[in-house]
This record gives C-alpha cells, sequence and structure tokens, in this order.
C-alpha cells in the first residue's frame, strides 16, 4: 500500500531544511541525540492501529503526556528543542519532532532516514500505556507493537537505537549506557547483546528478551555481523514509526 503525502507549500519546505540545519548544530553541540530519538520515538509510537488514535502528530508536548511514566525526562529535551521550535512557527510541532528524531539518528553516525512533512497536530493525547515496559518480556514487546502495526523485524530493529544513550536511575529505575559509546549510532547494541552481560553496560529485560526469543534472536545475529543490514532495516523501521497514521493511502 503506497501512501499519499500531504502537498505542502515551498515556503515550508525551505523551512524543513533550515530547521534540518539548526537542529543538527544544536544536537551535536548539546549531545541531546538519544533524548531526541526518544522524544520522537514515544511520540509517534503511541498509536493504535484499530482506532487510529495516538502517533505522531505532535500531542507530546502536552504536560499530560509528558506526564506518562513512559516519557518521565522528556520535558527536558521539549525544552532543549524550543529554541529551534520558535523560530519555525509554520512548521507543525509533529513534523519538527519527528524532523529532530532523524537528524539526531544522522548526526552519530547513523542511516539518513527519509523525511516527508504534512503531519498536523492533534489536540488529544493517547491514553497512557500504549509504550514499552522495560521490565516486561516478548508476549508485552509484541503486543505493544502489534498495536502500531509492526512486526518482528521493526521490533528488533527499533530496539537497536539503544545504541544511543543510557537509562537514568530517576527517570527509569535503571541506570547506564548500553553500548561503549552512547553518542554513536552503530551496530554494538547487537554485538553487545551477542557477547553476553558486561560489568558497567545495561541490559534490560526487553534486551534480554532479543537474544532469548527464538523469533527474535536471527535478526539480532544478522545486525550484529552486518551494520549494513541493520542500518537499511532501520532506517525503514524508523520511516514507518514517524509515518503512523500519516499520509495511508
Amino acid at each position: 500500500m503506497g501512501k499519499a503525502y500531504p502537498t505542502v507549500s515551498e515556503e515550508y519546505k525551505k523551512a524543513v531544511e533550515k530547521c534540518r540545519r539548526k537542529l543538527r548544530g544544536v544536537i551535536a553541540e548539546k549531545n541531546c541525540a538519544p533524548i531526541v530519538v526518544r522524544l520522537a520515538w514515544h511520540s509517534a509510537g503511541t498509536f493504535d492501529v484499530k482506532t487510529k488514535t495516538g502517533g505522531p502528530f505532535g500531542t507530546i508536548k502536552h504536560a499530560q503526556e509528558l506526564a506518562h511514566g513512559a516519557n518521565n525526562g522528556l520535558d527536558i529535551a521539549v525544552r532543549l528543542l524550543e529554541p529551534i521550535e520558535k523560530q519555525f512557527p509554520i512548521l507543525s510541532y509533529a513534523d519538527f519532532v519527528q524532523l529532530a528524531g532523524v537528524v539526531a539518528v544522522e548526526v552519530t553516525g547513523g542511516p539518513e532516514i527519509p523525511f516527508h512533512p504534512g503531519r498536523e497536530d492533534k489536540p488529544e493525547p493517547p491514553p497512557e500505556g500504549r509504550l514499552p515496559d522495560a521490565t516486561k518480556g516478548a508476549d508485552h514487546l509484541r503486543d505493544v507493537f502489534g498495536h502500531m502495526g509492526l512486526g518482528d523485524k521493526e521490533i528488533v530493529a527499533l530496539s537497536g537505537a539503544h545504541t544511543l544513550g543510557r537509562c537514568h536511575k530517576e527517570r527509569s529505575g535503571f541506570e547506564g549506557p548500553w553500548t561503549a559509546n552512547p553518542l554513536v549510532f552503530d551496530n554494538s547494541y547487537f554485538t553487545e547483546l551477542i557477547t553476553g552481560e558486561k560489568a558497567g553496560l545495561l541490559q534490560l529485560p526487553t534486551d534480554k528478551v532479543l537474544v532469548e526469543d527464538p523469533s527474535f534472536r536471527p535478526y539480532v545475529e544478522k545486525y550484529a555481523k552486518d551494520e549494513d543490514a541493520f542500518f537499511a532495516d532501520y532506517t525503514e523501521a524508523h520511516l514507518n514509526l514517524s509515518e503512523l497514521g500519516f499520509a495511508d493511502a
């Protein structure tokens, strides 16, 4: 099924490109790529394929949604990006957040993810409880991603974004980075999963299950061996995530 993207004005397209440049500078300077990816991800990941509610439509800016347990600390990302957002009033917040997410992956050495503008901001935040709980297992992951219309390959590929960043005790109850270089987007999340637990590096229950589950594990092994394969599948999965409920033909 193809996508029918809305048409945006030339002025809007120019604003997107200018905003992209500004985002590159700020995300690189502030070393905030991990939390920006998380903001984009948590904004989009609330989509429910059955009810067509939630998704990447700018509602994450609302205090009500930022107060959801899974979004602890994301108010920091909203504040960090606010000075840039204010420079581009023409852009919807929905587009702005998803653009920031693809820029954050790119500036840390990850793949270039296509970006299509035209998302409209919606007024109603989704109900709480649609995002993954790091303490749970495979059935939970399949349930959460299934609501988004995503399958096993996307679950594993998107989990690879944990190559960026770290957990903070005060936000999630967990502490530490997943990889030795948490500001570099590469396949080291998967190589660490395959080689087992190491002192100082984090593996959450939802990470370990990727190795333990017989359907998830082949993807982990493939991505650990072949970074290009990971980048290709991650690009497709991130693009799908950023466009959930958007431009469906």
